[in-house]
């Protein structure tokens, strides 16, 4: 188990009142990962701060309005390379396949791509293996890090974390490099993203035994 992991999930779903109690142990698990550096911790202790300190329902409402509003920030994974393509219920059922490969049965009201569902996951499998994992993921963590910091939203500083644990050496200056459009306007929502195409798990090869690497490809620019 990677209590950091774990942790990071923990902050990303949606604060209710068992989040808010768990804060300290949270805070703990975070504090002994020795990946981290002192400036990742101080970072995420921003985030444990502002979850502590503000009525729940201030929180739960700015949370709803920061996730489920626009795409840039989405917390489900494969909105970022499929979109609404019709490869995502696919690359759906191979992740849900390969979490009950490990003995992780969501429930009906849970999507496989959900970000939190996701570090659940890995960090329950070896710390190499969940750093390659999360490395597959990268490029969709730093984006999504970048569109919260054009939020200024202390939850950004969990996908600076998620980046360190990746194997990222300067998550900050990645997250600082890209230019995101913030896409939580009006006019913003009503354009519809292009689909982006996604191999997972080798699903257009020959089956293979054993754990796979999660991977997610970008297409060329034409």
């Amino acid at each position: 188990m990677n209590p950091a992991l774990k942790a990071l999930a923990a902050l990303l779903e949606y604060p209710d009142e068992d989040i808010v109690a768990a804060l300290p142990e949270i805070e703990a698990a975070l504090a002994g990962e020795g990946e981290l550096t002192a400036d990742d911790r101080a970072a995420v202790a921003g985030l444990i701060r502002f979850l502590g300190e503000s009525d729940l329902l201030d929180a739960q409402e700015a949370y709803v309005e920061l996730f489920d509003r626009g795409r840039a920030v989405s917390l489900n994974l494969f909105e970022h390379v499929h979109g609404e393509a019709r490869d995502r219920g696919q690359a759906m059922v191979d992740l849900k396949k390969l979490y009950a490969t490990h003995g992780l049965e969501l429930s009906a009201n849970q999507l496989p791509d959900y970000l939190p569902v996701f570090l659940e996951f890995l960090a329950t499998r070896p710390r190499d293996e969940a750093r390659g994992s999360l490395g597959d993921v990268a490029h969709i963590l730093a984006s999504i890090g970048a569109g919260l910091g054009r939020r200024a939203s202390p939850w950004q500083a969990a996908f600076r974390a998620l980046l360190r644990l990746a194997g990222e050496r300067h998550p900050e200056k990645r997250i600082a490099g890209l230019d995101v459009e913030d896409d939580s306007t009006a006019a913003a929502l009503d354009r519809v993203w292009e689909a982006d195409p996604v191999t997972f798990l080798g699903s257009c090869a020959p089956q293979r035994t054993g754990p796979q690497a999660i991977h997610f490809h970008k297409r060329a620019a034409s």
